[in-house]
């Protein structure tokens, strides 16, 4: 596994759409924690991003024709102590399982009803003490994500969102 700490010097920032009424709590991985996703697991806090505007788009996209409305944010993290998976697999640095990481975990969880080896992944990553992944986007070639673990249990230092007007406290929660 290759072992790397975030310093903002490779990836300065990172970006997430997000659904406009979830806008409040911008940190939360809460949502990804309700069924899982591609390196969490059910009830597991993720917070999915994207190392560039365009891959976060296309991550939020997903297989819709059609961009549907969206709250883009940038963020800081600093100080994450992250498995990079960024640059693939190779078998010098990553045990046979991690070949597996671009599997479809939608089918592999709700068409097959297995448990996707990626979520096997998060948890060796998890139990190293690390706070994620860099691995690359599926839905946009060329593009890199960032998964963090309990992200919001992480201080303002680790993960900032750039918000200078704090236009997302204006937002209003869903009735």
């Amino acid at each position: 596994m290759i072992d790397v700490t975030l310093d903002g010097e490779r990836f300065p920032a990172f970006y997430r759409v997000m659904v406009p009424a979830y806008a409040t709590a911008p940190r939360s991985g809460m949502g990804a924690a309700r069924q899982g996703g591609r390196f969490n697991r059910p009830r597991q806090e993720a917070l999915y991003l994207s190392a560039d505007e365009v891959t976060a788009l296309a991550e939020y996209q997903k297989d819709n024709p059609w961009l549907p409305p969206g709250t883009i944010c940038t963020f800081f993290a600093k100080q994450l102590r992250v498995a990079d998976l960024s640059a693939g697999f190779d078998p010098d640095h990553w045990v046979d399982l991690w070949a597996d990481f671009a599997v479809d975990w939608r089918t592999e969880r709700f068409g097959n009803g297995i448990e996707p080896p990626t979520w096997y992944m998060a948890d060796d990553v998890v139990a190293a003490g690390l706070d994620g992944i860099l691995f690359p986007s599926q839905a946009r070639p060329g593009g890199i994500n960032l998964v963090i673990y309990r992200s919001s249990q992480l201080t303002e230092t680790q993960l900032c969102i750039y918000d200078p007007a704090c236009n997302l406290k204006g937002i209003l929660p869903p009735r």
